[in-house]
């Protein structure tokens, strides 16, 4: 009897040390996909889109903006680094549940072609974002992104250069 308890202990036990590993593992898998998303908005490199994005990727932006897809997110990221080229991204907060991943990041870049009307001024921007994630076998799936949009306004107008 003794035995017996002690091999169904033993089971359970290795049963749940598995678990768990593999829930660690799917979260920093998830997390990893996250970071590669951000370098590259921060480096514009975009070959690896498909292995980060699911194909019917979908952005939600904290405006109307949307855009779904691979292609999209490609000139989305294009567009925006064209305006700000050295745009960089330095994750301040990271957390991950179940399929979901949300960071917190502090955004710089140099304002050097036409924003929302104003034309380039060479302002450095800092502002800081949060972007909420949902992963999908392994790939990004939406993205909930709320950005610091006024105030990159007003860092351009109040620029003295």
């Amino acid at each position: 009897m003794n035995k017996a308890f002690l091999t169904i202990l033993t089971i359970v036990l290795l049963f749940c040390s598995c678990q768990s590993t593999d829930k660690n593992s799917v979260l920093e898998k998830n997390k990893e996909v996250v970071l590669e998303y951000h370098k590259v908005w921060n480096e514009g490199t975009y070959e690896n889109l498909n292995d980060i994005l699911t194909p019917d990727f979908v952005c939600h932006y904290l405006t109307s903006e949307e855009w779904t897809g691979i292609e999209d997110s490609k000139k989305a990221i294009s567009d925006w680094r064209a305006i700000f080229p050295d745009w960089d991204e330095e994750i301040v907060d990271i957390i991950q549940e179940k399929d979901k991943v949300v960071t917190r990041y502090k955004a710089t870049a140099t304002h050097t072609k036409r924003y929302e009307g104003i034309d380039s001024t060479g302002a450095k921007i800092e502002i800081y974002e949060v972007s909420i994630y949902r992963i999908h076998n392994g790939k990004i799936a939406e993205q909930w992104c709320f950005p610091d949009d006024p105030s990159i306004k007003t860092q351009i107008l109040n620029f003295k250069g």
